[in-house]
């Protein structure tokens, strides 16, 4: 059986950081088991039953008192006529798994009023901090504390937006592998295989965010904004668990946290291209993706109605594979290096407003690096997810090239950049950062300005040519390009 995610090749490793260059090796199914290891298909409904048949899953001991409502839940499976997941049964799925704790044993809890204000208090003092370190203004409206199982109701909308584009692909596959004349004779099987489909990837997706909910500290903990728009969250239980062996005061633990998640909330809220810019760049990856149908036509012709997990088998070997083509490479780059930025950025800013003020931030630096780096739960359910290591690979040299831009260009030069995705440094800029620094950089906010007021009926008189901003000092780096 496949360990690949969905069934997806993974693109082949590169370094995670351009400090050693050297690639991470590949140790099987991530740290300490955690994450679905049968992906797509049904991996066990929480409580450990099931593995590769789905109605193991579903029926686990055969337990007379549960039989009512696992033949509920087959009546649902085929029943279901929707998009390309259940998003029903993921709900339910993840809440499932949210409630059976994680592996050490910690169940989820309410938020008690002590820990809410907690929270509060971190977020507002870490929006305090970062108004001396970014000319952004702060981007959360409110600050919350969740549950894990909160953090699953309120990012399942992102998840949707997230998942549904590689499971269209795969259900016009379904459709499209028999032959036009007979696609009408063959409804009722084909209607029963997209069912089953929207319920495998309902029940994966549901299992692999269940998990994830219990390992993230935030809303921002991939590097896309999965919570509701200007909301800063925090989750107080795994944040206590995330600094428990760390020998790290918790209140400088859960500030370091709420610092990182303030950050993200400023760009996101202030740089209202970056999140279409970012899923989209999902979404393009996954456009990509291409079936392969002649192994999907043997499964169609040999599937028997009474054993769905064929199809369940089918897709765990290795069906769906990236293409090599030069559009699909395009897509990758333009997403690692775009989460790479977002990553660096608020790598830097946080670090410039921390390391004055808690003792331990470099070391919390590191340790949020590592965990990146290594492909921890987070990076693994993603990959489950949408086949794809959704981890900024060079976070490094994009922190070290933001860092730069402070030092030369200040705050406001900085930040500017981030006025158009076209002004934003590119992978080649990250191989380079001091020719970036040094080069000139057009202002695309006065290019915007003189367009606007061409449409709105200007007479044209206006010859004001747009500014282009340059370092005053060492020019020479323009000739490194």
């Amino acid at each position: 059986m496949s360990d690949t995610p969905f069934g997806f090749g993974l693109p082949p490793e590169e370094p995670e950081d351009g400090d050693d260059g050297k690639k991470k090796g590949s140790e099987g199914g991530g740290q300490g088991g955690q994450g679905p290891a049968n992906p797509l298909g049904f991996g066990g409904l929480p409580g450990g039953a099931g593995g590769d048949n789905p109605f193991a899953a579903m029926f686990g001991s055969l337990n007379p008192n549960d039989l009512g409502a696992a033949f509920q839940q087959l009546g649902q499976m085929l029943s279901y006529e929707g998009g390309p997941v259940n998003w029903d049964m993921a709900k339910d799925i993840a809440r499932q798994t949210v409630a059976q704790g994680t592996a050490d044993g910690t169940k989820d809890a309410s938020i008690s009023p002590g820990e809410r204000s907690a929270v509060e208090e971190a977020v507002r003092l870490a929006d305090l901090w970062l108004d001396g370190v970014t000319s952004m203004p702060s981007g959360a409206s409110t600050s919350v504390a969740w549950s894990r199982a909160e953090w699953v109701e309120a990012t399942l909308p992102a998840w949707k937006q997230l998942v549904d584009p590689v499971a269209e692909r795969v259900g016009a596959a379904m459709g499209d592998v028999l032959p036009e004349e007979m696609q009408a004779m063959a409804g009722p099987l084909l209607g029963m295989m997209r069912s089953m489909g929207g319920a495998m990837f309902g029940q994966q997706i549901g299992q692999a965010v269940g998990v994830l909910a219990g390992e993230v500290v935030g809303s921002t903990d991939i590097g896309l904004p999965l919570g509701p728009a200007g909301k800063a969250a925090l989750l107080p239980l795994n944040i206590e668990a995330f600094g428990k062996d760390l020998g790290v005061e918790k209140d400088e633990v859960r500030l370091y946290l709420a610092l990182r998640e303030a950050a993200h909330q400023r760009l996101f809220a202030h740089v209202p291209w970056l999140r279409s810019h970012l899923f989209g760049a999902v979404e393009g990856y996954a456009r990509g993706i291409k079936v392969d149908t002649s192994k999907l036509e043997d499964v169609v012709g040999q599937l028997d109605p009474s054993h769905p997990e064929q199809l369940q088998e089918a897709l765990q070997q290795g069906m769906f594979q990236p293409e090599d083509t030069a559009e699909q490479k395009v897509a990758l780059a333009r997403l690692e290096t775009a989460l790479a930025l977002v990553e660096g950025w608020v790598d830097a800013v946080v670090h410039e407003a921390a390391k004055p003020r808690l003792t331990s931030a470099d070391a919390l630096r590191e340790t949020l690096r590592r965990r990146r780096a290594s492909g921890g739960p987070a990076e693994q359910t993603f990959a489950t997810l949408i086949g794809l290591q959704l981890r900024p690979r060079r976070l490094r040299d994009a922190s070290r090239l933001w860092a730069s831009l402070t030092d030369a260009r200040g705050l406001e030069g900085r930040d500017a950049l981030w006025e158009h995705p076209d002004m934003l440094p590119t992978a080649d800029d990250l191989d380079d950062p001091d020719g970036f620094v040094h080069r000139e950089q057009l202002d695309f906010s006065e290019i915007d300005k003189m367009l606007g007021e061409a449409a709105g009926g200007g007479t044209g008189s206006d010859t004001t040519k747009p500014d282009l901003t340059k370092d005053k000092g060492d020019e020479e780096g323009d000739t490194d390009k």
